[in-house]
């Protein structure tokens, strides 16, 4: 009778170990340069692409990303540019999305080469903050123009309760 017990107390130990380790595992984060899709996996990216590495278990208290903002994500990368210069309006710009509970990558442009490749993609003079909404690209903090595209591309209007703000910086691709 002792050894049943015995072993189902090792087994259940054995599921929850399981569980509590499959909700700690990183996920990794990048946008494919072939199709513009951003791309969730357990697998690190291919060499020479950069991403966004999440070690946060839910167990840890992390909220995750609600189910109406990840489809939006997937379909519609947001990616916020902003420069070194660039304090209260590129502050606006993050409590603008934050408040949404758009999950956004931020991207700081730090040299000429960096600033020249984005004139190239928005077409025009770079404006700190700019952004890109899946293929479409604003240059320059108008609320109403992002919070427009933001509602057609299918983001929450506000974020969830308890969720964490979102934009970590990384390197331009």
């Amino acid at each position: 009778m002792n050894v049943k017990i015995a072993l189902r107390s090792a087994l259940l130990f054995t599921a929850l170990t399981c569980i509590a380790t499959a909700h700690a595992q990183t996920t990794y984060r990048w946008v494919d340069k072939k199709s513009g899709r951003t791309v969730y996996s357990d697998q690190p990216p291919p060499a020479g692409i950069n991403a966004t590495i999440n070690n946060k278990s839910a167990a840890a208290g992390s909220s995750p990303i609600p189910y109406a903002a990840r489809q939006a994500a997937e379909r519609f990368p947001v990616t916020l540019y902003t420069s070194a210069d660039c304090v209260d309006l590129c502050k606006q710009a993050r409590d603008l999305l934050n408040k949404r509970g758009v999950p956004f990558t931020e991207k700081m442009m730090r040299d000429k080469q960096e600033i020249d490749d984005l004139n190239k993609r928005f077409g025009g003079q770079m404006v700190a903050p700019s952004i890109s909404i899946g293929s479409q690209n604003l240059l320059g903090l108008d609320p109403t123009a992002w919070n427009n595209i933001l509602d057609l591309a299918g983001y929450p209007t506000t974020a969830p309760y308890g969720s964490k703000p979102s934009g970590a910086f990384t390197e331009s691709q």
